[in-house]
């Protein structure tokens, strides 16, 4: 007998809440705001994105540490160091942190330093992962693929949730086509499908979906606009210098701006951002 699918509505009025942190959620009525670089560089680089970021009403800071390049040559990220450089920025200023995992062999060690486990639109389809992923309790956060129908991304998520997760945060990130002059094309439609087909919640990536940074803020905006539950916006301190990604990287003041005019689209569509709480950070005993 077929199992039934976990993550299709049955009751329309329901909707899938999943916690982040003791003070941070996506699915409810609070916007769940995510911005950080493309990679962890180094200590300095993050500490300026915290100390930006927590003033603003960022909810939640990002930053890749195990990177999937089309290169093998490329920054393929600083590992397991850049993990202990997220954790510490986490517990001084009070920002949960958002990272990727490719491999099995990361979960351990991702999910004792980070608050959500990003699967990437590469492994979408990577199904022993998704399985590992399932026997974890840290919330999962999975992009779709780059040229996945919303049948299958659907089913990714049933994976992870089939093994006993069910902490699963879709993310719509731009889709393949044949036009050239944006990395991807940003499916708003699917966003809008998705909220109504599933319960989980639903955020957008402009940042892979445009590739230009002039592109995305308005593109954020439409994504709240479309009912999304969250953002996921790649800044960095020195966009220009991003060893990678650097073309769509927003500047922190720039991420900071475009927070702020999200507000009154989330107002429109009856959803609320949090206020930007900045805590003095707490001396790190590195």
């Amino acid at each position: 007998m077929q199992k039934a699918k976990l993550t299709l509505k049955v009751d329309p009025s329901h909707q899938s809440v999943v916690r982040i942190s003791d003070t941070v959620t996506v699915g409810g009525q609070d916007l769940w705001i995510v911005g950080g670089p493309c990679a962890v560089e180094g200590r300095d680089q993050m500490e300026a994105v915290a100390q930006r970021l927590a003033i603003a009403p960022i909810q939640s800071i990002r930053g890749g540490v195990y990177k999937p390049r089309t290169s093998p040559y490329d920054f393929q990220g600083m590992g397991l160091d850049g993990l202990k450089i997220l954790a510490d920025v986490r517990d001084r200023y009070g920002l949960p942190v958002v990272t990727e995992v490719m491999a099995i062999s990361q979960i351990e060690a991702i999910a004792a330093h980070a608050d959500v486990l990003q699967v990437g639109s590469r492994n979408m389809q990577n199904f022993d992962l998704l399985k590992a992923l399932g026997q974890t309790h840290k919330p999962i956060l999975l992009k779709r693929g780059l040229a996945a129908t919303l049948e299958e991304f659907v089913m990714a998520a049933e994976y992870i949730m089939a093994h006993g997760n069910p902490n699963v945060i879709l993310c719509e990130r731009g889709i393949r086509s044949f036009d050239s002059y944006t990395r991807n094309v940003l499916d708003l439609g699917a966003v809008v499908a998705l909220k109504q087909i599933t319960h989980l919640p639903v955020i957008v990536d402009p940042s892979h979906a445009a590739g230009k940074r002039e592109l995305v803020p308005n593109l954020a905006r439409a994504a709240v606009a479309a009912g999304a539950d969250g953002l996921i916006v790649e800044c960095h301190p020195q966009p220009e210098q991003s060893v990678s990604d650097a073309r769509q990287a927003l500047s922190l003041d720039d991420m900071a701006a475009l927070a702020q005019s999200l507000k009154a689209i989330a107002t429109a569509v009856n959803r609320s951002i949090p206020a930007g709480v900045a805590p003095a950070p707490r001396l790190s005993l590195v």
